[in-house]
């Protein structure tokens, strides 16, 4: 237990070597533009200000959500997706997987699930004990698992999930400004150094050493800057495209699985309630390292179009004309998604624990009823 323990803690310390990177290389930063660039290499005073005001406002921005990001902890699934200590023992001890399946159905019965493992089984994970939620995957690194899960990033070393999706994209959004501000603004005295280098002979070069100095840190981070703009860019880009279709990177790569089979856009509502998914209703905190997202991490909307024929018709059951040409562009709400979900949970677990013929009986006659309708 021992050893396992003191690996466990070098792991834990190992993983803050790529924060404490950054860190320093943004210290560095602060100092060779404050001082190195503004300070000791720009003569105009007007220059000097309006250089500092504008780097310090993306600084102080970058920082603040580079350490939401970091220090906002994953959120996990609630105590109602654990299963019951009579339950939880029983499945412990059955070594068939129906039977185990079947123990997880009459738990999740109740509970506001849509997707399923790819072999249609409910999705459970055996290191937490507990029924994941929607969009919910267990993360390695942090031995957790962890809510609208999208990536584990060792450049935070934290989990990238529900709880700090939005701050993720704002960390990308601010240093990307921040390295596009020191580019652009440095570039000028980049290129009055670097000409000034290969004009001057080797003998010249070491006369004034403050100078030397100051065209040492501009040229650096001129190189460092353009360097991190170019691989922030490509990775901001990425995940603007996700937001904009509601998907995680998991999503992604791997669609989730509803009744009706695999469907990389089911939890897509359109390209406005996907922003406001991350971003919120309230436009004046989007640019602020607030959490402003809708939902609780458990729960989500998903498409109506890709509601199966029980869900469909519980809903429109009593107008079906009316309501027929809206099931393809009308999204479902989180009140309708929750109610939808427990009464197909509920068919779920008769069609799984063998129910009463009566009710295999009410549901034959909805299917027929659908079939009529169409």
């Amino acid at each position: 237990m021992a050893p396992t323990h003191v690996l466990r803690c070098c792991q834990r310390g190992l993983a803050w070597i790529p924060v404490i990177f950054i860190a320093l290389v943004v210290c560095w930063s602060y100092y060779a533009y404050v001082l190195e660039l503004c300070v000791y290499t720009i003569t105009n005073i007007g220059e000097q200000v309006i250089y500092l005001i504008f780097f310090h406002l993306s600084f102080v921005m970058f920082v603040w959500s580079y350490w939401k990001t970091i220090f906002t902890k994953p959120a996990n699934p609630s105590k109602e997706f654990c299963l019951p200590k009579a339950e939880k023992e029983r499945y412990e001890k059955e070594e068939r997987l129906e039977s185990q399946q079947e123990i997880l159905w009459r738990a999740a019965s109740t509970l506001p699930l849509y997707t399923r493992t790819g072999a249609g089984a409910i999705r459970y994970c055996d290191r937490c004990q507990v029924i994941k939620p929607d969009r919910c995957h267990h993360c390695s690194a942090c031995d957790m698992c962890v809510l609208k899960m999208d990536h584990h990033c060792p450049w935070v070393n934290n989990c990238v999930g529900f709880s700090n999706y939005k701050f993720f994209i704002l960390f990308l959004a601010y240093s990307l400004v921040y390295c596009l501000f020191i580019a652009a603004t440095v570039l000028k005295y980049f290129i009055k150094f670097w000409t000034l280098c290969h004009r001057k002979s080797a003998e010249n070069c070491p006369k004034n050493e403050v100078n030397n100095s100051a065209k040492f840190h501009v040229l650096f981070l001129f190189f460092v800057a353009a360097m991190f703009c170019i691989s922030i860019l490509s990775l901001f880009s990425y995940h603007l495209w996700l937001v904009g279709k509601n998907r995680s990177t998991i999503e992604a790569f791997r669609a989730p699985v509803f009744r009706t089979g695999s469907d990389k856009n089911g939890f897509s509502l359109g390209f406005r309630k996907n922003i406001a998914q991350v971003f919120g209703d309230q436009k004046k905190y989007w640019l602020l390292p607030i959490f402003t997202s809708q939902g609780d991490g458990l729960t989500f909307p998903t498409r109506l179009v890709n509601a199966d024929a029980e869900q469909a018709t519980v809903t429109l059951h009593p107008d079906t004309n009316k309501c027929m040409p809206d099931v393809s562009v009308s999204p479902l709400s989180e009140s309708q998604n929750r109610l939808l979900s427990n009464e197909q949970h509920a068919n779920n677990a008769e069609d799984h624990l063998a129910a009463s013929p009566l009710k295999s009986a009410e549901s034959e006659t909805i299917t027929i009823s659908v079939e009529s309708e169409s």
